[in-house]
């Protein structure tokens, strides 16, 4: 289903405004580099720095408020950098690692039957406090699911899956915390394929996450939030967005030429 005029404008205005803001807030390097300005000019290496420190930031910055937007077109809640929790069982944590050890010695990740060996233990043995955990991006559909995103840069580091996996997990245990009869998923989401138009290496991944429940990549990630046709959509937001700002753009990197 395509989004109507108004959630556009909604979603273009999201991107604007977090864009300005990035403006607002950026400060260029203040390395002095002198033959690369004399080479290609203090305006194109200030575009050049803004453009490393966006991508740097752009999960925060963009993807977050954005993914916000479209989901809450679709659920009946959600918030970025919502705050999950602050203490899981002791019993949960061991649990855990049973499942982390399972899986180095090749068992098959499997997330339903992982959630539901968490949640037998969700509240039993001593509840361990942890420092107040967040999670990128929290939605709440109608019937009460709730769904937890890690959002990751488009070519995360492999030697971190590990670790990766032992968030998703933890997420869940810390969640059934409070609420041990609660609907919960959690997901790696990368919002677009660099390898594009190969398809997503998701063999790097294989082993440690349960790639049909635990892995949202781009049209996957977007088209759940917003449904079907909801990534194709957002990418003309963005384009549009470009156009009309570009000349917005173009004068704030003037400024360097100084």
């Amino acid at each position: 289903m395509s989004l109507i005029k108004e959630q556009i404008k909604l979603i273009e205005n999201t991107i604007k405004d977090s864009l300005r803001k990035k403006f607002k807030t950026y400060k260029p390097e203040t390395s002095h580099m002198p033959f690369h300005y004399r080479l290609l000019g203090r305006d194109r290496m200030a575009l050049f720095s803004f453009i490393h420190s966006l991508n740097t930031t752009f999960g925060t910055s963009i993807f977050e408020p954005v993914a916000v937007t479209l989901a809450s077109l679709n659920f009946e809640f959600a918030q970025k950098q919502y705050v999950v929790g602050d203490t899981i069982s002791e019993q949960a944590q061991s649990e855990i690692q049973r499942i982390m050890n399972e899986l180095t010695i090749g068992k098959n990740p499997h997330k339903a039957e992982e959630i539901e060996r968490i949640r037998k233990v969700c509240n039993k043995g001593t509840m361990n406090k942890l420092k107040t955990v967040k999670v990128d991006l929290f939605v709440q559909s109608t019937s009460g699911t709730v769904h937890l995103f890690d959002l990751k840069t488009a070519k995360p580091n492999i030697s971190n899956f590990k670790d990766f996996k032992r968030t998703l997990l933890e997420w869940i245990a810390i969640y059934l915390a409070k609420n041990p009869s609660a609907k919960v998923e959690s997901y790696i989401a990368i919002p677009y394929n660099p390898y594009e138009p190969r398809p997503y290496e998701r063999w790097t991944l294989k082993g440690m996450l349960d790639l049909d429940n635990e892995l949202k990549v781009a049209e996957e990630l977007w088209d759940f939030l917003g449904n079907d046709g909801a990534y194709e959509e957002l990418l003309n937001c963005f384009e549009r967005v470009g156009i009309e700002l570009r000349p917005e753009i173009d004068a704030y990197f003037a400024r360097f030429r100084k």
